[in-house]
């Protein structure tokens, strides 16, 4: 399979200093190496270009929502990288910086397919508004604007409206919900799978729930995106917002395994390394376990 490999080094969505390091810090490790030893095509596009914003101008979009305009720029911009890499055959792998990159990367596959879903691995909801977040940080807010529902420059990303069907949305190990999300997932009825019902029905159950979904509502085409604070921080320190009780690597590479083996993932997303914040690389080791995993699935 060909590969692209897309870096984006955003700490603005997220506020913080360090993850902005992750793709070239992966490369550095041997990422594309360990990409074409599974006999993939593997082509580096580089980092896009992320304008320098100033701290004292974070609110100069308004709506208290932080570096709005820059976050705007960067998303329309991977949203046709990556249209351009599906049209073209290729796989992308966007490579983050912090999660408010996924409303591009799932921008770009949307124009693509028509009948797509999107499984987010992470846990938090990212599922806030600009009337909900309590940070203002727009790494909490993009499968919310995805979904049509927020600031109206979010959700007109790439293209007008809502980019994917909430019933098309799935939410995997969630711990850490705003008051404002948990409205939002009762009104539109999410599948979401929290971590509580992952360690009472196992890890299984949800992948065979998620697949039996799909194949019901006839979504042909998956972008995946994960989170490293999906993962327990025991396992994944270097991530900026770590939330106990997450996912083994055992749980995580089960997951990952099954949604694989549906050969329905056109895309994936993996964000919010911040290697300032590891111990030992842990983290940094651990994603490039994860890039091996999936490169030996897809």
């Amino acid at each position: 399979m060909k590969v692209n490999v897309i870096g984006v080094p955003l700490n603005l969505g997220c506020d913080c200093i360090g993850v902005e390091q992750a793709p070239n810090y992966l490369r550095a490790r041997g990422l594309m190496n360990i990409i074409r030893k599974h006999g993939h095509r593997a082509f580096d596009l580089g980092n896009l270009y992320v304008p320098p914003v100033s701290e004292t101008e974070k609110f100069a979009g308004g709506n208290g929502l932080k570096y709005l305009d820059t976050i705007v720029e960067v998303n329309n911009n991977l949203a046709e990288l990556v249209y351009d890499t599906l049209r073209g055959g290729a796989f992308p792998l966007v490579i983050g910086g912090d999660h408010s990159l996924g409303l591009g990367s799932a921008s770009g596959v949307g124009k693509c397919f028509d009948d797509f879903g999107i499984i987010w691995l992470d846990a938090h909801g990212d599922i806030n508004t600009s009337e909900t977040s309590p940070s203002g940080n727009i790494h909490g807010m993009p499968l919310s604007a995805l979904m049509g529902m927020g600031h109206e420059e979010l959700v007109n990303v790439y293209a007008p409206g809502n980019k994917v069907y909430p019933q098309n949305v799935f939410l995997v190990g969630t711990r850490s919900l705003d008051e404002g999300e948990l409205h939002l997932i009762n009104r539109e009825k999410l599948s979401v799978y929290p971590m509580d019902a992952i360690r009472k029905k196992g890890i299984g159950y949800v992948a065979e729930d998620i697949r039996a979904k799909l194949k019901a509502r006839k979504i042909r085409n998956i972008h995946f995106s994960i989170d490293v604070d999906s993962i327990d921080p025991h396992y994944a320190p270097g991530t900026g917002t770590p939330v106990p009780e997450g996912l083994t690597p055992e749980e995580f590479n089960g997951f990952v395994d099954s949604i694989l083996s549906t050969n329905l993932v056109k895309s994936m997303d993996i964000v919010e390394l911040n290697p300032t914040l590891d111990t030992h690389d842990i983290t940094a080791n651990l994603c490039l376990d994860i890039i091996n995993h999936v490169a030996a699935h897809i």
